[in-house]
């Protein structure tokens, strides 16, 4: 197999592929096998060393971990900082930004990912900002042009999602970036769902900002995302959103803020350590991969589930266009919810989404067979039966 897909040679890199169907990567991807060995390294760090750990790398480290992500966004080196989420660091771009009345505007969508819209809208309160949201009309999608109209003359900021977290839609961020600059707008980019699994370009998109983070298709785990700021802006914003990591000289201790420039500008309080140690691993073997080669198994995966699922009359809820697919296919069909905990009980890992069903996320380590399997495991769940014993118990945390 590995002959005629080479990528499958990664898959001993996760010693969970070894007892589960793993296709939940747009929820956590899994982990790779060298973490173990870093969490040690930190834990003896610490043990050894007490505090004068952090003179052996830990301040350095969102700067050095985000080195790491750098090539993978089309970045350069000490431009992408490590924070310890998506939430926190589009909060940080809201914080660096004044919103006059003539040109308060956030726009965003009705399909971005609720952590992100309930920051913008609840910072906007105290910014005095507009949060302008561009509707979707069938749940999947943003129509472009549509998205394109919200962005004039009194957008401040356009705070939208690269690949729409329920159906994997990959808005035109090239379009978009060119019309908000017309306008006089910066462009944030929450590239969550897209870095690891669709090629992503700060450089080649002129976005202004990008988020993301190692959680889900970089297969880093939890605590550490990742914030680009361009530098042509960076040392000309100030985050109210800040702390001690941000300062020219932190260890005065000064009372009064002096922003630092550069990367570390970006940066607030403590880093989280051990969230570091382990988050570099996934996105190194996910370079080794190549995202191109990423992305073409993807499509042609993608293009597999949605056949699959035509076969059998489920509604597809992820676009048909293989070049605005991200990577996952979600799939609506009888009692999704408790079909997707039977198969979890199985150990074929899947997620459920509420107003999009079963969703499917294959990754570079996915062997073709496995595309199959869920479906196969869907069949059985709903001709047996075996759904119902989930009716009414606790949903699985994906």
């Amino acid at each position: 197999m590995t002959a005629q897909d080479p990528l499958l040679a990664l898959r001993s890199e996760f010693p969970i592929l070894e007892r589960t169907t793993y296709l939940v990567s747009n929820s956590l991807g899994p982990m790779p096998r060298t973490v173990p060995a870093k969490l040690a390294e930190y834990a003896a760090a610490w043990g050894d060393h007490g505090v004068k750990a952090w003179n052996f790398g830990w301040w350095e480290m969102p700067v050095t971990v985000g080195n790491v992500i750098a090539p993978l966004i089309g970045a350069g080196e000490n431009e992408v900082v490590m924070l310890p989420n998506v939430t926190i660091a589009q909060s940080v771009v809201f914080s660096a930004l004044d919103f006059p009345s003539e040109r308060n505007r956030i726009v965003m969508t009705g399909l971005d990912f609720p952590s992100v819209r309930y920051a913008a809208h609840e910072m906007a309160r105290p910014l005095g900002a507009e949060v302008v949201s561009v509707p979707s009309d069938d749940g999947i999608g943003i129509d472009t042009e549509r998205a394109l109209a919200a962005i004039d003359e009194r957008t401040r900021l356009v705070a939208v999602s690269h690949v729409l977290f329920r159906s994997a839609f990959v808005m035109d961020a090239e379009r978009i970036c060119r019309r908000a600059h017309e306008m006089g707008a910066l462009v944030a980019l929450d590239a969550f769902h897209s870095v690891g699994i669709v090629p992503v370009d700060v450089k080649a998109l002129g976005v202004d900002f990008l988020t993301g983070g190692v959680l889900k298709w970089l297969c880093g785990g939890p605590g550490a995302c990742f914030l680009y700021v361009s530098p042509a802006i960076r040392d000309r914003l100030s985050p109210a959103l800040t702390g001690w990591q941000a300062h020219e000289e932190p260890f005065r201790f000064e009372p009064a803020m002096r922003f630092t420039t550069g990367a570390f500008r970006w940066l607030n309080g403590t880093p989280v350590i051990p969230a570091l140690y382990a988050g570099a691993e996934g996105p190194k073997i996910v370079r080794r991969a190549g995202v191109d080669a990423i992305r073409r198994k993807s499509m042609r995966q993608t293009a597999r589930l949605i056949e699959l699922a035509d076969e059998r009359g489920y509604r597809v809820r992820a676009p048909r266009d293989a070049e605005r697919r991200g990577g996952t296919v979600a799939v609506d069909l009888p009692s999704a919810e408790f079909v997707a905990r039977d198969l979890v009980s199985q150990d074929i890992l899947i997620d459920y989404r509420v107003g999009a069903g079963i969703r499917i996320a294959p990754h570079f380590f996915t062997e073709d067979a496995e595309l199959d399997t869920v479906f196969e495991a869907i069949d059985a769940s709903l001709a047996t039966g075996s759904w119902k014993k989930f009716a009414g118990s606790t949903p699985v945390v994906t």
